[in-house]
């Protein structure tokens, strides 16, 4: 429930221009999370937002774009860590093998990098295909996926 209601957070504050807590509270409450100000509070910290000055001149929360690159990097480094087994590509596909079951969560992680380079994921039970814009692409996010695993 509070990766969930976490994620909702991060969607909020993405939208909506948000300026303090209890509007955060509402807007939870909205939709569908039954939270407190204190809940609010902690998630608050532990997703390390920060006010930010809008075009508007108003402070409202915002990821911190470091902690949010530095907790996906996290994420990414275990999933790889964890499932893949081989990493290879073919013109301007990237091939990654993985353990049994692993593909599609390592996908979304990859998918949560968002690679510029990167058209899309394609993800089965133990096989991820990577497709880029071009086979200099694929080489050098091939490159990038295997040091993640080494």
């Amino acid at each position: 429930m509070r990766n969930k209601r976490h994620d909702a957070i991060l969607s909020l504050i993405n939208e909506k221009n948000i300026e303090t807590q209890q509007e955060l509270t509402v807007a939870l409450g909205e939709l569908g999370f039954d939270v407190t100000q204190a809940t609010v509070s902690r998630d608050i910290k532990e997703l390390r937002l920060l006010k930010r000055l809008n075009s508007d001149g108003r402070y409202v929360y915002a990821q911190n774009s470091a902690a949010a690159d530095e907790d996906i990097s996290d994420k990414m480094s275990i999933i790889f860590n964890k499932s893949v087994v081989s990493v290879d590509f073919a013109i301007n596909t990237i091939v990654i093998k993985t353990l049994a079951g692993m593909a599609q969560g390592a996908a979304s992680a990859l998918d949560a990098m968002h690679f510029s380079q990167c058209l899309g994921t394609i993800a089965g039970d133990d096989t991820i295909f990577v497709i880029t814009r071009s086979e200099e692409a694929a080489q050098k996010l091939c490159k990038k996926f295997k040091n993640m695993v080494d």
